[in-house]
């Protein structure tokens, strides 16, 4: 038995090994065996023209990576989402024809998925990636999705090489290791050997990458898109979604730590704001630039690795959109929805942007294979809230049951119906762009400077954000076993900033980069890039009551009472579950313990009381303090709390306030809650 078991082992491996190929040194071919030439650029009508259907080699890649994942996303995998409204503040009739975008008293329902991008449905929410910001119009013209990500830049410039990016940061195939986290050798490899992503680089090794929460930070269309208006003039428009609360971030070590105490951190603080109320708002901002202005600035408004500065462009706020409902099934509603930058309204199009021509063709090939058809449309979170006609029929999980013989245009049995509307009866038309020029594999020149943006992003952040992105590069490059990738890495920041790559090859084991790089003439500054620029709000946040029984009941009530009408959040940790005494007969209901609760979880603490008999509650007590001092949270402590904080050496550290008065202190401690962090604070 045991030799016939060796002899069928012998035989698989047999078959395996004329099944197993090892592509290094081989020269690119199509999975037809034809040799390619060229693998960087699509076949395009001209260097800055539209991709051309012919190109078989963009289709065949870019269809085997839309189909390599079932079921779940390729990308986007973790997400979840909500329902809301959105309401424009003003017509914008002068730009573009969109009726949702015409009407300050109409209101348009919408559905938002945030994600994380890189992990699986199963990762947790709070690792290092970019989130993903889609955005369903339910408009009475038909769907429109805004298919953001909470970075306005990408990786690369063309669609054709969205395989390699998302292979390159994918767990490496050999072993499935790391999961969602991009602090390995093939994507840095990637970065390395493919320069257009050093400006997206900078966004994800910065704060922007680890958010506070979903409800903090910002959305963007990425694209370069186009208004067009009744009478047919066009303009150039980028969108961005911008929360009314701030754009807040996590640091890095809490953000390692709530990946293990709470994975679905993010989710969570949705539902639950959501559930409470707490309805999360975002004003939506346009940039326009006219069309005879396309070349007036020093980068391509088409190169989707560049953004338009808000200071040279600014951003005009022209609606708001509220989540004001959670899901009834994650499955049916979060899972199935199927976005699209394809999906438009009247008013809005295109333009040649090759990482958005890409994406028309990508996403309806995606939802081909996640959801089982051409049908997808019908799946209630995706169908539209105006009747559909056309004369599409049958196909996997059809749900119309159309009457009639007739499905073929044009037809006389049927009155030539459904027929085509004209532009004055709301049909699309498509914007009527000139294209010429030979049939290409090549960019645009002037998509080739790959590193101006990343020193403008490096040159406007704050003291502290700079830090963190030099941290960012040490544990990233850290983590990467090349000895090579790491110095190839460090050579090409080197042309962003040179100090930054000096800091990191300090800590990475790789030599200092010699002279100065391409960045350091460029002295420009985009403040509106730095998170210290933005709104600073106490509202929705969290913090931590620790208190035993006896507490002075009067005055923690008045502290209380005044965080909660400016809308924060406090929760009652003590020795066990249930109802504290105090006095002047007040209690409170304590909804945690150091068992179910960890400092990484709230914005702040408020020390109110310690324990006169548990030992392990103090020493339970003091280390979610100093935990959460140092992740610069605003610390606060009354009565018996201030000796507390006396005793820990952190009751005279930047932000850490303690009081008698209990007046001053709510309000002081209100300021440095809706401050979020206190980078002024010394923590060893």
């Amino acid at each position: 038995m045991k030799d016939e078991r060796k002899v069928n082992e012998k035989s698989k491996d047999k078959q395996l090994e004329f099944f197993r190929v090892d592509d290094k040194g081989k020269k690119l071919t199509t999975n037809q065996g034809l040799k390619m030439a060229e693998d960087e650029f699509s076949l395009k009508a001209g260097e800055r023209g539209p991709t051309l259907m012919e190109d078989f080699h963009f289709r065949e890649k870019m269809t085997h990576f839309d189909h390599e994942r079932i079921p779940e996303r390729v990308v986007h995998a973790r997400g979840f989402a909500a329902h809301g409204e959105f309401q424009v503040y003003e017509s914008m009739r002068p730009y573009t024809r969109a009726k949702f975008l015409q009407d300050p008293s109409a209101k348009t329902p919408v559905f938002v998925r945030f994600s994380t991008v890189a992990g699986s449905r199963g990762s947790a929410e709070t690792v290092r990636d970019v989130r993903g910001f889609a955005t369903k119009f339910y408009t009475e013209e038909g769907n429109y999705d805004l298919v953001g990500n909470n970075m306005p830049v990408f990786f690369i410039q063309d669609a054709i090489k969205f395989p390699d990016v998302i292979h390159a940061v994918k767990p490496e195939p050999h072993n499935e290791i790391p999961q969602a986290a991009s602090a390995h050798d093939t994507f840095w490899d990637f970065v390395a050997n493919n320069q257009e992503s050093a400006h997206m680089i900078m966004w994800l090794m910065s704060d922007r990458a680890i958010p506070r929460s979903f409800r903090m930070m910002e959305g963007f269309g990425v694209h370069t898109f186009r208004f067009v208006n009744e009478s047919g003039t066009a303009h150039f428009v980028k969108f961005h979604w911008k929360p009314k609360l701030g754009i807040h971030s996590l640091v890095w070590d809490e953000a390692q730590k709530i990946s293990g105490k709470d994975p679905d951190f993010h989710r969570r603080d949705l539902w639950e704001n959501i559930e409470k109320g707490n309805f999360p708002e975002f004003e939506l901002g346009v940039q326009i630039i006219k069309e005879d202005e396309e070349f007036a600035f020093g980068f391509d408004i088409l190169d989707a690795t560049k953004l338009w500065p808000e200071e040279v462009v600014p951003v005009k706020i022209i609606g708001k959109m509220t989540l004001t409902r959670n899901v009834d099934n994650v499955f049916a509603e979060t899972e199935q929805v199927a976005f699209h930058p394809g999906h438009v309204v009247p008013g809005i199009d295109f333009t040649n942007d090759p990482l958005l021509q890409g994406r028309l063709f990508s996403y309806t090939d995606t939802q081909l294979i996640r959801l089982g058809g051409p049908n997808f449309h019908e799946i209630p979170i995706n169908r539209p809230v105006c009747p559909f006609h056309n004369n599409q029929r049958d196909g996997y999980h059809r749900q119309t049951i159309n009457v009639g013989k007739v499905s073929y245009h044009r037809n006389s049995l049927a009155g030539n119906t459904p027929s085509p509307a004209s532009e004055a009866e709301g049909g699309y038309v498509h914007y009527q762009e000139k294209v010429e020029g030979r049939k290409v594999r090549a960019r645009s020149e002037s998509f080739k400077d790959h590193f101006s943006q990343a020193t403008l992003f490096w040159n406007s952040m704050s003291k502290p954000e700079k830090k963190h992105i030099i941290d960012a590069f040490r544990f990233e490059l850290g983590k990467v076993m090349s000895n090579s990738v790491r110095q190839q890495v460090v050579d090409m920041y080197a042309n962003v900033n040179h100090d930054l790559a000096d800091a990191i090859a300090e800590y990475i084991g790789v030599k200092a980069p010699k002279g100065l790089g391409f960045g350091e003439n460029i002295q420009q500054t985009s403040p509106a890039l730095s998170q210290e620029n933005t709104a600073h709000r106490p509202e929705t946040r969290k913090v931590s009551i620790i208190l035993t029984e006896g507490f002075n009941g009067k005055d923690l009530k008045l502290v209380l009472n005044k965080l909660k009408a400016t809308g924060i959040q406090p929760e009652v940790i003590s020795e066990k579950l249930g109802k504290v005494k105090g006095t002047d007969g007040v209690e409170l209901e304590a909804g945690h313990t150091f068992l179910t609760a960890d400092s990484v979880l709230f914005d702040a603490v408020y020390m109110v009381r310690g324990s006169r008999k548990s030992k392990k509650f103090n020493k339970d007590a003091t280390f979610f303090i100093h935990e959460a001092f140092s992740h610069y949270k605003p610390i606060g402590a009354t009565h018996e709390g201030k000796q507390w904080l006396e005793v820990n050496g952190i009751g005279d550290a930047a932000g850490v306030v303690m009081a008698d008065d209990m007046e001053w202190f709510a309000n002081e401690f209100i300021k440095l809650i809706a401050a979020h962090r206190q980078w002024g604070r010394k923590v060893v």
